[in-house]
């Protein structure tokens, strides 16, 4: 295991830039995942990480080495791909053994090695398969288990589930999470899903332009987001966002009034950005007027849009059922105790 410390780092494509001088510490042991849109440069810092792309400046450092022009060989790490990149002529067994014997290692030491990997995975029964006889979740597997035989210091995931269906993903974040717990070794993850991020992640780094928006802890970042785009990106349904207006300690939203949250400081006529979660709108007979838009029920729970002034829309979420339909009047009010303040200007949080 080993902590993976990044200085300064920046990647440009002849006269284009796409990652601006970035600083991260991962600590040792430590589960991190990168997340953000696609083209944000998620996928670029991994490869970087990897030695699969040349840095065009700064510094990478893995436990006490400086890996900058470490081919990805040395660099004592593992990767895990999106497609498996798995050998179809080679059985599981092959498959995950393969890069011990390109190091020169014997028969018996290897053949442990896929052994102990295939029972922590599961994969016994299938060590004699060809990767064709295989589910996608097996295949997964079978990628997992070549990095674990390597006994690396960094696991990297490139978007390792985005090939499998819903169920069989939810399934993997379950597996992918208990082995981290089990080898506690150095993990960084990309994916743009940012369920994934809160349910897998000891750490999250939100990324978006190159650039780091924000690094935290899952419930960090959803309860105290840094700026606008961090407190859209993280939370399904998004956060709401009202544009309004500061007056006396209140918040005048269109013909809506409402107290600044606890700890804001602003100044009067600063123009803000009220965020409020979908949770933390409830029906109430003041607050934002508007009709139905539409009803979306989860099962567990029930996501109703509702139209407001100028054509505006909130998301509400219910965990109790409701009977609301489309064309219904509904008044939302939130909870301002847990409501969030941008400064519309910058996008920053004002919030405490």
């Amino acid at each position: 295991m080993a902590e993976v410390t990044i200085r300064a780092l920046s990647k440009a494509y002849g006269g284009l830039s796409v990652i601006h001088g970035i600083d991260l510490e991962i600590p040792d042991g430590a589960f991190v995942v990168l997340v953000g849109p696609s083209g944000c440069g998620k996928s670029t810092l991994l490869r970087m990480i990897a030695g699969l792309e040349e840095i065009s400046g700064g510094d990478i450092r893995i436990g006490a080495r400086r890996v900058n022009n470490l081919p990805p060989s040395e660099r004592d790490i593992a990767m895990v791909f999106q497609n498996y990149a798995l050998y179809p002529h080679k059985t599981v067994a092959a498959n995950m053994g393969f890069a011990l014997k390109m190091r020169g290692m014997s028969k018996a030491d290897i053949a442990a090695r896929v052994a102990r990997a295939a029972d922590i995975l599961g994969l016994e029964p299938y060590l004699d398969r060809y990767p064709r006889a295989l589910s996608g979740g097996q295949r997964q597997r079978v990628a997992m288990g070549r990095a674990i035989v390597r006994d690396p210091q960094v696991f990297l995931f490139d978007e390792p589930l985005s090939n499998l269906d819903a169920k069989l993903r939810v399934q993997m974040r379950t597996e992918i999470r208990e082995l981290h717990l089990r080898l506690k070794t150095t993990t960084v993850y990309v994916t743009h899903d940012q369920i994934e991020a809160m349910t897998m992640a000891d750490r999250i780094v939100v990324m978006r332009s190159g650039r780091i928006e924000q690094v935290g802890a899952p419930l960090e970042l959803y309860d105290r987001p840094a700026n606008v785009f961090v407190a859209g990106f993280i939370g399904s349904p998004s956060m709401n966002m009202i544009g309004g207006v500061v007056h006396g300690g209140m918040v005048q939203v269109g013909d809506v009034r409402l107290p600044l949250p606890a700890g804001v400081i602003a100044v009067d006529g600063q123009e803000v950005i009220l965020g409020v979660r979908p949770e933390h709108l409830s029906v109430r007979s003041e607050g934002f007027q508007g009709s139905v838009a539409v009803v979306e029920p989860t099962g567990s729970e029930t996501h109703v849009v509702v139209r407001v002034a100028a054509g505006a829309e909130l998301i509400a979420v219910f965990r109790d059922r409701v009977a609301f339909r489309p064309g219904d009047a509904l008044t939302l009010f939130p909870e301002i105790g847990k409501a969030h303040v941008f400064d519309r200007a910058s996008g920053m949080r004002l919030s405490p």
